[in-house]
């Protein structure tokens, strides 16, 4: 009778063991996130809604901490300890994005939600790509809210505007060129730095959202704003690639589902709030001052200069894409008007 081989004797034994092994659980992982939102903020409720979500729905193998208001400094700051590992992400403006991708500013021509939503929707893919390649996930868009100029005094004419002393977002170079193009002598502060800057006087002038003009308690110090819209300040909320490398895919796939869900709930609650924030604003005393059409002609000319240098800049790529969209965009205008 042939022997059998021991090693074929114990196969049977080493196949019922590794079966009633168990599947290896997926890793926990800890999304540290960060934006300058402060806790209470329309931002912040459906951020925490995101944060609830996701955790319920990986049964706690993603677990999300978001530190609000700014704590972990201003949007460079954040992104800066993104890239040495100190966080995972955070929520921030296009003034953020910037130090991962100039041009995401491309969206900013926009005036209107409309013009916005033309932009961004069509572009999207092309910035998404353009962020991933350096490092990033967009998790999913987001509205600031048009942007007026708040002041002191009432502004009628862009001497008027010149003689404030305004606040200047130190990281952010496309403001710097506007300031410059407008002869604005900003201050140059961080947006942490703001608030105290307008309560002892250094500053006396801002531009900002209805909704986080209320939400960073700024219109305290502004007695009057413009009736003309400056542009739409907008963002998005991102992680590093490596961090959303450690989920599991199909821990990854709820992440992107709940965030594509915030994404547009942001965007309907943040308009909403904002009409609501600027009624606020009102009936606390803010004066809206009708923007004089020789002003709101000059201060366009300049502003759309600096937005054609700009341009100049960017990818023949992104180039393109926005001339075509905004081409197309003016003609269904026109057919609905």
């Amino acid at each position: 009778m042939r022997r059998v081989p021991p090693s074929l004797l114990s196969l049977p034994l080493a196949l019922t063991l590794a079966l009633a092994v168990p599947p290896t659980a997926a890793a926990e992982v800890t999304l540290r996130m960060a934006t300058l939102a402060p806790e209470g903020s329309s931002w912040m409720k459906l951020f925490h809604v995101w944060r609830k979500n996701v955790e319920s729905r990986t049964a706690g193998r993603v677990k999300v901490r978001v530190y609000a208001g700014g704590v972990q400094g201003d949007e460079r700051d954040v992104l800066r300890k993104v890239k040495i590992g100190q966080l995972s992400g955070g929520a921030v403006t296009t003034v953020g994005l910037t130090s991962i991708d100039p041009e995401v500013r491309a969206v900013e021509v926009a005036r209107t939600y409309g013009e916005l939503d033309a932009l961004r929707s069509r572009l999207a893919p092309l910035m998404k790509r353009r962020i991933e390649e350096r490092g990033f996930i967009v998790l999913g868009w987001g509205d600031v809210g048009p942007v007026y100029f708040f002041s002191k005094k009432p502004i009628r004419s862009l001497a008027d505007m010149q003689a404030t002393r305004p606040w200047l977002w130190n990281d952010d170079p496309i403001s710097r060129k506007l300031f410059a193009a407008l002869d604005l002598h900003g201050v140059s502060l961080g947006v942490p730095e703001v608030l105290a800057a307008l309560s002892t006087g250094q500053i006396d002038a801002f531009f900002g959202s209805p909704l986080s003009t209320l939400a960073l308690q700024w219109g305290g110090y502004a007695k009057y704003m413009t009736s003309m819209v400056m542009s739409q300040a907008t963002g998005a909320s991102v992680i590093a690639k490596a961090d959303f490398d450690k989920i599991d895919p199909a821990d990854q796939k709820i992440l992107l589902d709940e965030a594509a869900k915030m994404e547009w709930e942001v965007l309907g609650q943040v308009r909403k709030d904002n009409t609501a924030a600027l009624e606020a604003l009102k009936q606390r005393g803010m004066q809206v001052v009708p923007t004089p059409p020789d002003l709101e002609k000059e201060l366009r000319l300049r502003g759309e200069h600096v937005a054609e240098q700009t341009g100049k800049t960017f990818s023949t790529e992104m180039q393109q894409a926005m001339q075509r969209i905004l081409e197309e965009y003016a003609v269904d205008r026109a057919k609905r008007d």
